[in-house]
C-alpha cells in the first residue's frame, strides 16, 4: 500500500543541532503507526519535521509520494491534521465556538465523543483535561484528514479517557482510511490499537515491526523508558 506520509533519511532539529538523524518511516492510509521511545528520543521533533513545523536539514518528507517542503499550514490544507501535546484549544471560548472557528461540524464531534454533548456551551477552560483532549482530537478528525499526527494524547489522563481517545484513533483509521502516527508513552495501550510501531532512542529508530513483534519486546522497551537495562 502506498504511503500517505513518508520520511526518507530525515534529519531535523533546532538551529544547527539535529535531534533526529537519518530517520526513515512511512504511514499508509488506514493504518495506525505508534512512535515509541523514552523522553528525549526525538519523537515530538519527528512529528514537527513531518508536519512542516520544523525545517529538515537533510533527507526529505514525501506527501502522497511527492517530496514537499511546504510549511505546516499548507500541509494542513492538503489533508494533514496535527494534534499537539498542548491541545491548541482557545480556553476563553466555548466548545461550540472553538468548533465554529475551526469550521468543523459540531455533529461530527458529538458523534465521535457523545459525552461532550452537554458541554458544548461551556468555556473550554472549564472543561476537564480529558474533555479538552476529546475536543482537540474530534476537531482534527472532523476535518476529514488524510493523515493524523498525534502527540501524547494520553498525557496526564485517566485510563478510561485514554481508552476512549485511542479507540477513536483506531476507528478513524479503519472507517475513514486515515493514516495515523501517534506518539505515546503508554506502550501497551498504543500497541493494542496500532498496526505497526517504530521505537526511537537518541534520535534514531532502533526497532521497527508489526505491533505484535514490538509487543513481544515490550519488556525491553519499557526498561528503556526507565533508563534501565532489560533483564
Amino acid at each position: 500500500m502506498a504511503a500517505v506520509l513518508e520520511a526518507k533519511d530525515l534529519s531535523v532539529g533546532y538551529g544547527q543541532l539535529p535531534v533526529v538523524r537519518d530517520l526513515s518511516i512511512e504511514i499508509a492510509a488506514g493504518e495506525v503507526v505508534a512512535l515509541l521511545g523514552p523522553n528525549g528520543a526525538g519523537k515530538t521533533t519527528t512529528l514537527m519535521g513531518l508536519s512542516g513545523a520544523l525545517p529538515c536539514s537533510h533527507g526529505e518528507v514525501l506527501w502522497e509520494g511527492q517530496p514537499t517542503k511546504a510549511p505546516v499550514h499548507a500541509r494542513v490544507r492538503r489533508g494533514l491534521s496535527l494534534v499537539t501535546e498542548d491541545r491548541s484549544v482557545i480556553m476563553r471560548l466555548t466548545l461550540k465556538e472553538n468548533l465554529r472557528l475551526a469550521r468543523v461540524s459540531l455533529d461530527r464531534v458529538i458523534d465521535t465523543f457523545p459525552e461532550l454533548r452537554p458541554r458544548v456551551n461551556v468555556r473550554v477552560g472549564n472543561l476537564s483535561g480529558g474533555e479538552q483532549q476529546m475536543l482537540s482530537l474530534a476537531r482534527a478528525l472532523a476535518s476529514d484528514p488524510k493523515a493524523l499526527l498525534a502527540d501524547e494524547l494520553s498525557m496526564g489522563l485517566a485510563p478510561l479517557i485514554v481508552e476512549r481517545l485511542l479507540t477513536a484513533v483506531r476507528r478513524a483509521a479503519t472507517d475513514q482510511g486515515v493514516a495515523v502516527l501517534i506518539v505515546e508513552q503508554h506502550v501497551t495501550e498504543a500497541l493494542n490499537i496500532a498496526d505497526r510501531a517504530y521505537v526511537m532512542a537518541r534520535g534514531r529508530v532502533e526497532m521497527a515491526g508489526s505491533a505484535s513483534e514490538v509487543r513481544d519486546a515490550a519488556a525491553a522497551i519499557e526498561a528503556a523508558y526507565l533508563g534501565k537495562k532489560a533483564s
